[in-house]
């Protein structure tokens, strides 16, 4: 049975995702073109592999706001601003959240289908340049019938919703950040995200950014007590003559009560920019060009939820990978469940039984930030150098995303 090898993964640094205002500096790469973010990680895959760029038979990337600056194919854009063989083409998706580790599963799907032998996936995301809400619309689309059938709220609010079910304290979520931002800063201490690491340079060559800019290793608990709930004030708004956001939700799980508010951007995840970049063979083409594999793709899945609850989606995302190679969840050595919010790895955590010494053990989006369209494709190299480093075996990756749905990929070290 043909298999499908990840030869490589790279990825840039996440630089805040903030403008620069005359009170506050912004972030590292806010004038960068996202369409040169994701070209530089095209880039250092030719370098650093054995490739022909010309064989590439397709460039996969995730991108949530394809508009301005990421429109017109940013895939398609970044191929060619890299330099590549006009030959060589791409194609731009949107999976929300999972856009990144999804251009990993339709990659996977390509080669193993024998249709693909040498497939790049992949993802970026400017939120300095667009951030979320720039194409408009929320996620029902602004479409009343649809927001009959599912009165889906802001993410946020559904996080703050499946902490009040769940019983999450505002400690617990606050814990979970500051472990977050511990693990982080112990990764960089040590070196853990070099490898994956292509340092950012203008056109000048000067360098911009080669550490992730967002991490706070100075954060406390007390710290972290101190900030406002990012998501009361939007709870309580209504559209003219209308319900809140908050008595929507409720009315859709009235066993709440009432929303405890209790996420804030300490224990959200961060704003930033990004590309990321993993270059995936066939097993006969690999052998057959030299390209030397570090692991192989066992499994991807999705899973679809209550779209008002929203981001529960990737503890059953999970086991679906985990069914089609006959696993359970304790045979997974590292989880890299993306820190959304503080809620959805504790929900995930506590709904598979997992031992969270394996989770996130390199601190999450919540400390390193979370650029929507590329974060997948960067938790999957995050898992791969990991495993290397720690000579360990077989990794999953899982992310929520709007509207209701999960992703998971499976990965086996060679």
């Amino acid at each position: 049975m043909p298999e499908a090898w990840i030869i490589d993964a790279v990825r840039t640094p996440r630089g805040r995702g903030r403008k620069s205002t005359p009170e506050k500096p912004g972030g590292a790469l806010e004038q960068v073109h996202p369409q040169e973010l994701l070209a530089g990680t095209l880039r250092a895959l030719a370098q650093r592999n054995p490739m022909d760029p010309a064989q590439v038979d397709d460039v996969v990337a995730g991108c949530l706001s394809q508009v301005r600056s990421q429109g017109a194919c940013i895939a398609r854009m970044a191929v060619l601003l890299a330099g590549w063989p006009v030959e060589v083409t791409g194609v731009t998706l949107n999976r929300f959240c999972g856009s990144g580790l999804q251009a990993v599963n339709f990659a996977l799907m390509g080669v193993l289908s024998g249709q693909q032998h040498l497939v790049v996936a992949g993802g970026v995301e400017s939120m300095s340049a667009l951030p979320i809400g720039s194409d408009e619309g929320g996620l029902d689309g602004n479409n009343p019938d649809l927001r009959q059938l599912y009165p889906m709220v802001p993410q946020g609010i559904s996080a703050d919703l499946i902490a009040t079910l769940e019983g999450f304290s505002r400690e617990d979520l606050d814990d979970f950040a500051l472990q977050s931002q511990t693990r982080a800063a112990r990764a960089r201490a040590e070196n853990r995200f070099a490898r994956s690491l292509v340092p950012v340079r203008d056109k000048a060559g000067r360098l911009l950014l080669e550490q992730d800019e967002h991490p706070r290793p100075d954060t406390t608990r007390e710290g972290l007590a101190s900030l406002e709930p990012a998501f009361a004030r939007l709870g309580a708004w209504a559209p003219e003559g209308g319900k809140t956001l908050a008595e929507t939700a409720l009315e859709v799980y009235p066993q709440a009560g009432r929303i405890n508010h209790v996420h804030h951007a300490g224990n959200s995840s961060g704003v930033v920019d990004g590309a990321a970049a993993v270059l995936i063979a066939s097993d006969e083409f690999a052998r057959a060009h030299g390209l030397r594999p570090r692991a192989r793709i066992r499994a991807s899945a999705t899973a679809g939820s209550e779209p008002v609850l929203m981001l529960t989606a990737p503890g059953p995302a999970s086991l679906k990978a985990l069914a089609k190679c006959d696993l359970a969840p304790g045979d997974i050595d590292l989880w890299e469940i993306n820190e959304a919010f503080a809620c959805v790895p504790l929900k995930t955590i506590r709904d598979l039984g997992l031992d969270a010494d394996r989770v996130n053990v390199n601190g999450g989006a919540i400390a390193l930030g979370h650029p929507i369209g590329a974060t997948g494709a960067m938790l999957l190299g995050t898992a791969l150098d990991e495993l290397e480093r720690s000579g360990l075996q077989m990794a999953l990756v899982t992310m929520c995303i709007g509207g209701g749905m999960g992703v998971a990929t499976i990965i086996e070290r060679i």
